[in-house]
């Protein structure tokens, strides 16, 4: 059988970027040995210590080396020493309107064996999945400041929402939810009631692109009373579709059902190009050179990126092995408590990957 190979951008980032996405490369590349499959890392030192020695952020001639990759594998970006924003404007927001990486998705999953602060609540009623517009809404960085430092400043941000961008969104998160296969249920979040120039463009659009799917059930939640079913009963969602801030403020609250913001994985995806893909739990500087942090979101962001290339065998063996590690051995998912460091977690996954058998 002919062997299939990708270039992959490695960024390893910030903080504890490079010591999850170091697990995440050696459980790609322990599966890599199960299947013809040939990932070829090509590294990228963007992020703080870059900025802070040359003062580039993200070169044009950088950006261009990483548009000629099939993916893209980010560790973290942030440093407390750089003033928020700069890099994660400079380096994540370039990189999902350059490469126009529309849509975030971000599984919501909780695996056997890992508490959830839902008491009640196991992995049978926590397995949602939100896709999130990327590129449009209050992050489109449209606005500014008037009489800066003055008593009369006047901060303005607006929310952009276009018809093709809300209806590709849309689009994808049926043809998502169709091939998910699960309760074929989608449901969109928004805020018709107060927000009625925008959400009446997101529920309209809805609507129509609703008939093409006569198979799918669909559903609407105010963003607010959406945050009170995800607590109360999460079991409701199948995927969720929402525009870019709300999306960013369910996800952070979801990924704490499925255990914390270590088990997160997010994509931020480009269904004609180039998609990007992060473990959520960020830089962490105050663990950064400890090997203590959880590595299982970088881990399952590998697995995402997998599987978005299509290599959905090789993905399914790293979350047999994420899940078998949860559930047989980490003590817990938070830093420094798992009872292993961050690459003995690593090396666990590796382990049942190699031992195998179909």
């Amino acid at each position: 059988m002919k062997q299939r190979e990708y270039d992959i951008a490695v960024i390893p980032g910030d903080g504890t970027g490079p010591e999850v996405i170091a697990e995440g490369r050696k459980v790609l590349e322990a599966v890599c040995g199960k299947y013809p499959l040939k990932l070829i890392f090509r590294q990228f030192s963007l992020g703080a210590e870059h900025y802070k020695k040359t003062g580039e952020i993200l070169p044009e001639s950088v950006l261009e080396s990483i548009k000629k990759c099939d993916a893209i594998y980010l560790g973290a970006i942030g440093d407390p020493d750089v003033p928020p924003g700069k890099l994660e404007k400079g380096v994540l927001l370039k990189l999902r309107f350059q490469l126009d990486q529309y849509i975030n998705l971000r599984p919501i999953k909780l695996y056997p064996g890992v508490e959830s602060p839902l008491k009640h609540k196991g992995p049978d009623e926590i397995d949602f999945v939100v896709v999130r517009e990327n590129t449009e809404g209050l992050y489109a960085g449209a606005g500014g400041i008037l009489r800066h430092g003055t008593p009369h400043e006047v901060a303005i941000q607006e929310s952009i929402s276009t018809r093709r961008g809300v209806e590709r969104c849309i689009r994808y998160a049926f043809e998502y939810c169709r091939c998910r296969n699960r309760a074929k249920k989608l449901t969109l979040c928004g805020k018709t009631n107060v927000l009625t120039y925008t959400f009446d463009l997101w529920e309209r659009t809805f609507k129509e692109v609703a008939q093409a799917y006569p198979d799918i059930e669909t559903d609407y939640a105010h963003i607010d009373a959406l945050c009170m079913w995800m607590i109360k009963n999460p079991e409701r969602f199948d995927v969720i579709v929402t525009e870019n801030m709300f999306g960013d403020i369910i996800t952070d609250l979801g990924a704490m059902l499925q255990g914390g913001i270590g088990m997160a994985a997010g994509a931020n995806i480009s269904p004609e190009g180039i998609s990007m893909f992060e473990p959520i739990g960020g830089s962490a500087p105050k663990y950064t050179g400890q090997n203590i942090v959880n590595p299982i979101g970088a881990i399952l962001a590998a697995r995402l990126m997998l599987e978005t290339l299509g290599e959905s065998q090789a993905a399914q063996l790293i979350e047999k092995g994420v899940m078998k590690v949860l559930r047989d051995d980490l003590k817990s998912t938070e830093a420094g408590k798992m009872g292993y460091s961050t690459s003995e977690v690593g090396d666990l996954i590796v382990e049942f990957i190699q031992g195998y058998r179909e």
